[in-house]
């Protein structure tokens, strides 16, 4: 049989509207699925989520510790803000764009507190992913430690503190923000629609979601450091245990985890119309009983 000579509806500007018609979103995850903790695949995904994270907090916590060594010594010796800014977002684009389509690439429990609210994830691959983030970073502060030495406790080991004159609720506020921020381009990123309608998409998710840690970095660096990262801040506090770096501590948990709870809503109930599909379900099954 000949191929057919008929454009594909994308080539003729019909494709959104074909595509639209006929998409349908993916089913959630099952909240608990004991079937999925006998696959090599979570396993390998975990393990993934684990080098990520280290090789994360490694270059990112060294790089601020190199920068504040440098100018210390030397005026606008170091990196400044902008190259530690950089180098949170370049590692991010890097390491999702490497670890995307083994693990997903979170590298981040905020990421994926986000999708386990969003049936993205089950709730034992959401568990082992922030306990192997966690580790990760851990891992990676210790190596940053031996490399630096006792410069590495000098300059605060990189750990995330709130800056002073800024209040509690200020550094919340920031870190909230700024995981919005990160978790909504990350929604947008992935969104299995814009991937159904524009093959491109999951080759460039990594560069928007590498470039919104640059730009929160830039406006929150000043306030708390910038965590946006649970795990992140913990293992340099874990290795540095600095009081400090304790006492802040629940900032860049609660911050973090309510800045992804309102991206996933915004998302998935606002911009992808959840809401209005609910409501619409609810009004047909009432009018049908009634």
């Amino acid at each position: 049989m000949a191929p057919s000579s008929k454009l594909p509806d994308h080539a003729n500007g019909n494709g959104n509207a074909a595509n639209n018609k006929d998409y349908r979103d993916p089913p959630p995850a099952p909240l608990l699925d004991a079937g999925e903790l006998g696959k090599w695949s979570l396993y390998r995904a975990v393990i993934a989520e684990f080098t990520a994270t280290l090789l994360f907090v490694y270059v990112t916590v060294a790089t601020v510790i190199g920068h504040k060594r440098q100018s210390q010594n030397v005026a606008c010796g170091g990196a400044g803000i902008l190259g530690i800014a950089w180098s949170f977002g370049g590692m991010i684009f890097v390491l999702v764009y490497c670890t995307a389509g083994i693990s997903g690439g979170h590298i981040n429990p905020a990421v994926t507190f986000g999708f386990l609210l969003a049936r993205k994830v089950s709730l034992p691959r959401a568990l082992l992913y922030m306990v192997a983030q966690c580790l990760g970073a851990m891992c990676g502060a210790g190596l940053v430690k031996s490399v630096h030495g006792p410069q590495y406790a000098l300059y605060g080991g990189g750990a995330n503190e709130l800056a002073p004159g800024y209040s509690r609720g200020a550094g919340l506020a920031a870190e909230i923000v700024g995981t919005f921020v990160l978790v909504y381009t990350v929604f947008c990123a992935t969104d299995p629609k814009r991937k159904a309608r524009d093959s491109y998409v999951p080759v460039l998710a990594p560069l928007p979601i590498g470039f919104a840690v640059l730009m929160v970095h830039l406006a929150t660096i000043p306030i708390t450091g910038t965590s946006i990262n649970p795990a992140r801040s913990l293992g340099p506090a874990v290795v540095y245990n600095g009081k400090k770096a304790w006492d802040d501590q629940w900032i860049f948990w609660v911050g973090p985890f309510t800045g992804a709870a309102i991206a996933m809503v915004y998302h998935q109930y606002i911009i992808r119309g959840g809401a209005g599909k609910a409501l619409a379900s609810f009004r047909s099954n009432y009018t049908a009983t009634a």
